[in-house]
């Protein structure tokens, strides 16, 4: 395969765009193939076992989230680890999961996007919000066709195909933010094919002067190759520049309000290239065959100053040395899935099959740079390494319609996995492992009126023990996966003006890697069962006039280990109670909206201490924990179309300017302060 590198020049940007615009435009588009993981046009969110929640393109449209988190944060059950605005990191946890940590697979257009699934660092890359247009998240036994770390459940952001024409949209808001982005798109002129790119070009000051620079760039295209074949093509290119660190201010300096930058000099870099082709194939009116080939590298080089940390506790912040250490790491992952979809009738029962294979090959290498601030970045190689992973995997399942209103759907994924570390700095010396999951499912919906529908999933869901811990001092530790055994029950429908849906879960989470092993040759065990237990409340109703109201409540009771020296305690980063409410408005050509978000208290450690600080006997090292205070948020957005081609739109990001602690690293991250943005758009 050819590795395609791309530098941001603005040169060939803007040929390419000319040369869109060299294409004839005819009115109609072609739908190009894509692996979604819910159809809506297919009316599969009704043949869903289990809990479906869709972030449309109108609602992104309005809200103009500055991150896919951002965006995530109002869905039922998700909790978000804020770090920065502009979430160059995922920090994402489901249903009483830590958001500190990665057991929810995370996909784009279907594709895995995460750096390493299996070599371990998942939470590296994090698609940027410009060129998505919606967003799907899967929970319950449908989510075992995707895998593996699905024991949450599954998030697919979905790219936006660029319409034919020519639209230029910019915004600018608080802490120095300015923000363009361009799409351009073009059919063929016999109106088969299509192409199209979009290109965002963002700066930031940042808040607490967390200042970063990012490019996006995605070209898309694809043509139909006869009446029942389809083939399109997506290149994308990121890279983002950003002053971010793992250092937070100390409980002191919050207290009194500080706003800075607690490590000007570190810079977290992030570069990231990606070829997927996608082929759809309508082989009959009841059989459908979808392949996807995919490639991807991703380049994250952060740069840390050392501390002294005397200095720094005397002085009440980080005070920092000359010695800077890069810990630098390249990810390449190649693979392909390809999903068949037969609608079908057995033993006389009518339902639809769906069967895939799925092979990847994903590789890190990891270095560790020592060098000087006279230095620039240069330095001797301290730790260099490679981990290998391959994962290979198969699943069934078929929905039976057993009756009208009863539908039950079994399902089966098998996942084999091979594991290698070899460190190149210990003259190659090398380890490798091998596991195989056997993930069976069962999910049934039954219609009891039409108004109401009720959906049960029972489900094995599985978390890769990544290399670092498998394969620790070059030993194989005999780790199995992490496990989780969930079931889900609920009932959604819409009646009249209201639409709404209750749901209770429960996930059986056992074989999470600790530290510590009897074996005196081995460092880690699986051990550290944990169980969550939950509800989730959502409902929308129309009030007439223009005016709606929309919410949901997370409710989750129990989030605990289960034996362990963590026994009884509460998951991190998991807060008992999530709540969201929206009030929108419209008339005309005016869109608004007032949006609260509730997030209640946390602990940021698994040993739940409340007084926030270090572990390290100076209180300013060591893992940082404490009990986090609930907050509330409310954001306004509006949006006016002055006219078909031009629109503004703006938003007040929390009205009553709530001080909260957002999340621990090493010290405090503050969430962001009252902000401003004001953007528009035309369409040429």
């Amino acid at each position: 395969m050819v590795l395609l590198k791309f530098q941001f020049q603005p040169k060939p940007i803007v040929g390419a765009l000319a040369l869109l615009l060299t294409v004839p435009v005819y009115a109609n588009s072609v739908e190009l193939p894509r692996i979604d993981i819910i159809d809506a046009k297919r009316g599969a969110i009704e043949k869903q076992p289990g809990s479906v929640a869709l972030v449309a393109k109108e609602q992104l449209e309005l809200q103009q989230p500055l991150s896919t988190e951002d965006a995530l944060r109002r869905v039922a059950g998700v909790n978000i680890k804020g770090e920065e605005e502009s979430a160059v990191v995922a920090n994402i946890g489901l249903r009483g999961l830590s958001s500190a940590e990665t057991k929810t697979l995370i996909l784009e257009d279907g594709v895995p996007v995460a750096p390493g699934l299996f070599v371990g660092n998942g939470r590296y890359y994090n698609p940027r919000i410009q060129h998505i247009e919606s967003i799907e998240v899967l929970k319950g036994a449908s989510s075992l066709r995707y895998g593996p770390s699905t024991i949450g459940g599954v998030i697919n952001y979905q790219s936006k195909t660029p319409e034919e024409g020519v639209k230029i949209q910019g915004r600018i808001g608080s802490f120095g933010l300015r923000e363009g982005t361009i799409e351009a798109g073009a059919l063929s002129k016999s109106g088969d094919g299509q192409i199209g790119v979009i290109y965002t070009h963002a700066e930031s000051d940042g808040f607490q002067d967390k200042d970063y620079v990012m490019d996006d760039l995605m070209i898309k295209g694809g043509m139909e190759l006869n009446n029942n074949q389809w083939i399109g093509i997506k290149i994308g290119h990121y890279q983002n520049d950003a002053n971010i660190s793992y250092r937070g201010i100390f409980l002191d300096a919050y207290n009194a309000g500080a706003s800075y930058n607690p490590a000007p000099d570190d810079y977290f870099l992030t570069d990231r290239t990606s070829v997927d082709i996608n082929h759809e194939w309508e082989i009959n009116a009841n059989t459908l065959l979808k392949t996807v080939v995919y490639w991807s590298e991703v380049t994250r080089d952060y740069w840390r100053y050392a501390v002294d940390e005397a200095a720094s506790k005397q002085a009440g912040r980080w005070v920092y040395t000359d010695n800077v250490t890069g810990n630098n790491r390249t990810f390449d992952r190649v693979g392909f899935d390809s999903r068949l979809n037969i609608k079908n009738q057995w033993l006389g029962t009518p339902g639809e099959a769906e069967m895939g294979v799925r092979y990847f090959i994903e590789k890190l290498d990891d270095s560790q740079i020592r060098a000087t601030r006279q230095q620039d970045r240069t330095g001797p190689n301290a730790r260099h390494q490679e981990d290998r992973a391959k994962s290979f995997a198969v699943f069934a399942q078929n929905r039976f319609d057993l009756s009208p209103r009863l539908s039950v759907t079994p399902g089966l994924r098998i996942e084999s996995y091979q594991q290698e570390r070899k460190v190149l700095t210990n003259n190659n010396a090398s380890e490798s492992s091998n596991n195989t999951e056997l993930l069976p499912g069962l999910g049934l919906t039954y219609q009891l009126n039409d108004s109401a529908q009720i959906f049960a999933s029972a489900y094995r869901a599985f978390n890769p023990a990544e290399n670092g811990a498998a394969l620790d001092g070059l030993t194989d530790q005999n780790l199995d996966a992490e496990r989780s055994n969930n079931i889900e029950l609920g009932v959604r429908g819409r009646l009249d003006r209201l639409n709404y849906e209750v749901v209770a879960f429960q996930m059986d989470f056992s074989n999470q890697v600790v530290d510590g092993n009897s074996d005196p040759n081995l460092s880690k065990q699986n051990g550290g069962a944990t169980l969550h237990r939950g509800m989730e409340f959502l409902a929308g109703y129309d009030l007439g006039s223009g005016l709606r109201l929309d919410g949901n409540l997370t409710y989750i009771p129990t989030s605990e280990f289960e034996g362990g020296v963590n026994d009884g305690n509460r998951i991190s980063y998991s807060p008992e109670v999530l709540a969201n409410l929206e009030l929108g408005y419209r008339t005309g050509a005016l869109r608004t909206a007032l949006a609260l978000h509730h997030s209640g208290s946390q602990f940021a450690s698994s040993d739940n201490r409340t007084a926030v600080g270090g572990t390290g006997a100076n209180g300013i090292s060591g893992i940082w924990g404490g009990k986090l205070d609930a907050y509330t948020v409310l954001d306004f957005h509006a949006s006016y179309d002055v006219s078909k081609q031009f629109k503004v739109f703006g938003s007040v990001k929390n009205l009553t300017d709530e001080r909260y602690i957002a999340g621990l690293r090493q010290g405090i991250y503050a969430g962001p302060e009252r902000s401003f943005e004001l953007g528009a758009s035309y369409r040429f």
